[in-house]
């Protein structure tokens, strides 16, 4: 252990839409990330951990604010995170750490309750308010399919790229072959072409070196968390040369599908499968196109990595920064039959994460098994500057006992997470009302269920069928795995999550002494009860 007992800085670094098992220390052998691998060796490395939601923005909300997308309201893309909803950014600055952004967070402002309550937008509150408790070094969510103004189009502009939307017409398009080509990177045919952009002007190198400027102007003051969020390797899947043509086909295996999977599909899994991008994906060459670019994204950024890692540590911040590496969801590129993410298979809901304590030695390069959820980051953070995390308004759990090499007996069996399909074509498919669209995944060391509103469940057997491709949700076997899980889900729906504003102590405080000294007398015949009551206090 190092002498400081606690964490002074947290690097928290987040990509977009990584899938967990596309980097070399989770196993995969066509695409290698030392760089990650060495954060690996120095911490810890997670193998079970979901996210809360398979989306952006629900993911995003409950990592910021440590609950799930049930509690804080904000339940898919677009979806206002509510005022009043406490985030890092709340947590961490009354014990005098900084909560900083530097990418994306996908949050859309709860404008209306701003305007309601009176907080002015471009106040400091409403900023913060706007950015998910963060104050914004620099926000950028990646996707501007219109003209736009950001700093990083500004930015493209000041190098002498030209275009109404330099984000589009340069770092995510490709050099037009014919007239009749547009180049677009939204059109997945043009994916293994490099960008029109340079390499260092990209946009994952732009957001290092805009980490590297925040640490300028924090030059010798600790106390921050930073946020850098980046962009890749979501779609457009679009990156510069060299990295658009460093894979091939030896480099990645065959899809994880079985025609057995479409026969006889669950009704929703059927109509997610016909979602316009799952039946791109479900073709080989749209799949082999995307993937030289999908890998050479993930590449770029370990590279990134590297740079960055360097500059910590000749920045003396190696030793007194937790650092977290980690994702929001994954990717599906064509296993399943589908694509995007949005669903719960393992390629869609687990994600990454590697974290580096810089306090815990003994137990270096570790590899814990134990199920983990997003939301257990920001009692994490907080807990490691120092702090109590405030359960009430958590629901997650700090991750410091397990990155020292200790799991509380008390770990939790399973994990949850859950999706709103009522935006998607699926709904109309299959002719949902806009609140009947749930979904609820419960996965425990073996088993994963799945609880939709008005469809039977699917059920999956880890252990014998990692890949999940046999669903055993009509199966009369597997009638007591389905039963428990459900009660599972049923249980967890159920649990108080709205007392946000009293702690458990608090609760414990409130005894029936305290009401007495408060003048309240119920529940007495007459004085001399009272004063035997008090002679007992």
């Amino acid at each position: 252990m190092t002498k400081k007992s606690n964490i002074e800085n947290v690097l928290f670094i987040m990509c977009d839409q990584l899938r967990f098992d596309h980097l070399s220390c989770y196993g995969h052998e066509g695409i290698d990330t030392p760089n990650i691998d060495f954060l690996a060796s120095e911490g810890t490395r997670f193998t079970r951990t979901y996210v809360q939601s398979p989306v952006c923005g629900p993911s995003r909300m409950s990592s910021y604010t440590g609950r799930y997308p049930m509690s804080h309201g904000s339940i898919q893309n677009g979806y206002p995170l509510r005022v009043g909803e406490k985030t890092l950014g709340d947590h961490l600055r009354p014990m005098g750490v900084e909560a900083v952004l530097i990418g994306k967070t996908h949050m859309r402002a709860d404008v209306e309750g701003m305007e309601r309550l009176g907080v002015a937008p471009d106040s400091i509150i409403g900023a913060r308010i706007s950015e998910c408790g963060f104050d914004a070094f620099e926000r950028d969510d990646g996707v501007h399919a219109n003209a736009s103004d950001t700093a990083y189009d500004s930015y493209l502009r000041e190098k002498g790229y030209s275009g109404e939307n330099p984000w589009h017409d340069v770092a995510n398009s490709v050099a037009s072959a014919s007239p009749e080509e547009s180049g677009s990177g939204w059109f997945l045919k043009y994916a293994n072409r490099p960008a029109k952009v340079d390499e260092e002007d990209s946009e994952t190198p732009y957001l290092t070196r805009r980490f590297l400027e925040f640490l300028d102007a924090r030059e010798g003051r600790d106390g921050w968390l930073c946020h850098l969020s980046f962009i890749k390797p979501h779609w457009p899947y679009i990156v510069p040369a060299p990295y658009n043509d460093m894979f091939g086909p030896g480099s990645w295996s065959r899809p994880v599908r079985s025609e057995k999977e479409r026969e006889d599909p669950h009704p929703v899994f059927a109509a997610y499968m016909k979602h316009r991008v799952s039946e791109l994906f479900s073709r080989d060459e749209v799949r082999e196109t995307v993937l030289p670019s999908y890998m050479g994204l993930i590449k770029q950024i370990d590279d990134q990595m590297g740079v960055l890692f360097s500059e910590m540590q000749r920045r003396g911040l190696w030793d007194n920064t937790l650092i977290v590496f980690t994702s929001d969801h994954g990717d599906y590129l064509g296993d399943h039959w589908l694509g995007e993410k949005d669903f719960f298979h393992e390629p869609s809901v687990k994600v990454p994460l590697v974290i580096r304590d810089p306090r815990a030695c003994a137990v270096r390069g570790q590899v814990c098994d134990a199920l983990v959820e997003a939301i257990d980051l920001a009692p994490t953070f907080v807990e490691a500057f120092g702090g109590q995390p405030a359960y009430n308004w958590f629901e997650g759990r700090s991750l410091l006992s397990l990155l020292a090499g200790k799991r509380p007996e008390n770990w939790r069996q399973v994990v949850f997470s859950e999706y709103d399909y009522a935006m998607q074509e699926a709904r109309e498919t299959l002719g949902q009302g806009i609140s009947e669209c749930k979904i609820i995944m419960a996965c425990d060391d073996r088993w994963k269920l799945l609880f939709f509103e008005g469809f039977r469940p699917m059920l999956f057997d880890l252990e014998t069928d990692p890949d999940e491709l046999n669903d055993l949700g009509e199966d009369p076997c597997y009638e007591a795995q389905r039963r428990r899980l459900t009660d599972a889900i049923f249980a967890w729906s159920r649990r108080e999550r709205q007392r946000v504003t009293v702690t458990d102590e608090g609760i414990l405080a409130r005894d029936d002494a305290a009401t007495v000294e408060q003048g309240i007398l119920i529940g007495f015949w007459d004085e001399e009860q009272l004063r035997k009551f008090k002679t007992k206090i």
